[in-house]
């Protein structure tokens, strides 16, 4: 499958090597010594941190915590240092080819709303050199897909409400997810946008992402992908893949909450106009107008989440430390055990693909004849941690005929019992509300 290793040459985590990287988390090691240990299966909602990450940003804070970029002291330059040192290590660990090509952002949600408010601003007279390259007009598309994340929806919308261009989508097929022929025919000369999830995190389901912005670029359209689901699993290299923005977060890869990541192209970063203006991003201001730094700092005004960044990167050194294809090589044997057990009981329905070569960390179900909240507090008690609801997908499941889903997602830190426990309790949910259904 395209963008992802070849898992036959990384021989996967075993057990052994899982049990040790789970002492290093504090979180894992306080449960486990419980009677009664829960198993955590919503890594696709928030992963748990190891100490080290955990530590990271507790001895930057004791030691050195100093307004970044705001000075000349010792204190500054070294506060300055550790920061710009975890935008270093973050951009060699998505393949950008330069520290200024990521951009520091609240989450992920707020890295693509800073492209889609950028492209707004370009189109409102607030442009920058090269701006014109993201001019709107009533008669372009932008393009998305039927199974986005409200993050990568909502503000497409918006976007296309303010500059008159219409938003389009690729819609799902039966099992919720789409083709790379079913972009070909969505794909026009009028696409400017074309904005879509590396992974969805209902279905798992992976893109064809190299393809997809080969697709777009033949028509000039810019493309931006919600990696999200991709960059805590498997081997990124946005540079290899040629996508002009991208954003994820550091609260899914073993990282702080508050910090995600923007990266983008560095002529795409330098014709975006900043989304928020304040302090530090300019280079000079008068009462009547203000010039902007280059990317990335244009894009970063005011107080910066610092420790959170110095989090971020060692939570990079420590997938580093593990390998991203042995990863991915180990949640892809989990994905199987999780599908498997799925298919194989009467009465629960697997969305998305079933063949887990299409499909990464998570697999989500719906029980037949029992609500996903009902299901979710009965694993709850169970000791299962999942998540329940729409998953900030709504469109999606509303074309599966469905309100709400049940999911549970896997790391590399996730057990096999973990998984069975998952089924299992999906088995007894369905023997407790009386929906057991034959084979």
């Amino acid at each position: 499958m395209e963008n992802m290793p070849d898992l036959a040459l990384h021989p996967a985590l075993t057990p052994a090597d899982v049990a040790l990287l789970r002492a290093e988390f504090p979180y894992f090691v306080a449960q486990d010594a419980l009677e009664f240990a829960p198993a955590y299966l919503d890594s696709a909602a928030t992963s748990q941190r190891p100490g080290r990450v955990l530590d990271a940003e507790r001895r930057f804070v004791e030691s050195s915590n100093a307004a970044v970029h705001r000075g000349t002291s010792g204190a500054v330059g070294a506060a300055t240092e550790a920061f710009e040192g975890a935008r270093a290590a973050v951009a060699s660990f998505v393949g950008a080819e330069a520290p200024e090509q990521i951009v520091w952002a609240e989450n992920a949600t707020d890295a693509l709303n800073l492209v889609a408010t950028g492209i707004g601003e370009a189109n409102a007279g607030l442009g920058v050199s090269g701006s014109e390259r993201f001019r709107l007009e009533p008669g372009d598309e932008i393009l998305i897909t039927e199974a986005e994340h409200h993050a990568n929806l909502i503000p497409w919308q918006r976007l296309a409400k303010r500059t008159g261009a219409s938003l389009r989508y690729i819609p799902v097929r039966a099992d919720g997810t789409w083709t790379i022929d079913d972009a070909r025919a969505a794909v026009t000369e009028r696409t400017r946008v074309f904005a879509f999830a590396h992974i969805s995190n209902v279905t798992g389901y992976v893109a064809p992402v190299a393809e997809l912005v080969e697709l777009a670029h033949a028509v000039g359209a810019v493309t931006v992908l919600d990696a999200c689901q991709s960059v805590p699993h498997i081997p990124v290299d946005f540079t290899a893949l040629g996508v002009d923005f991208a954003a994820f977060s550091g609260h899914k890869m073993f990282g702080p909450n508050g910090i995600g990541v923007l990266y983008g192209r560095p002529e795409m970063l330098d014709a975006l106009p900043p989304a928020r203006t304040g302090g530090s991003a300019i280079t000079k201001v008068t009462m009547e107008s203000a010039q902007f730094m280059p990317a990335p700092q244009r894009f970063e005004p005011g107080t910066q989440p610092v420790s959170q960044a110095v989090g971020m990167g060692a939570a990079v050194s420590f997938l580093n430390a593990i390998g991203m294809s042995r990863a991915a090589a180990r949640e892809h044997e989990l994905v199987e055990r999780l599908v498997a057990g799925i298919l194989e009981t009467p009465g629960l329905h697997l969305l998305g693909p079933a063949d887990t070569a299409q499909r990464v960390a998570l697999a989500a179900v719906s029980v037949e004849g029992v609500h996903a909240h009902d299901v979710g507090q009965y694993l709850d008690e169970q000791g299962v941690r999942v998540r329940v609801g729409h998953h900030c997908a709504q469109p999606l499941h509303r074309a599966l005929g469905l309100t709400s889903s049940t999911r549970a997602s896997v790391h590399v830190t996730t057990t096999e019992d973990e998984v069975d426990r998952f089924v299992d309790a999906l088995r007894g949910a369905q023997r407790y509300f009386g929906a057991e259904v034959s084979a």
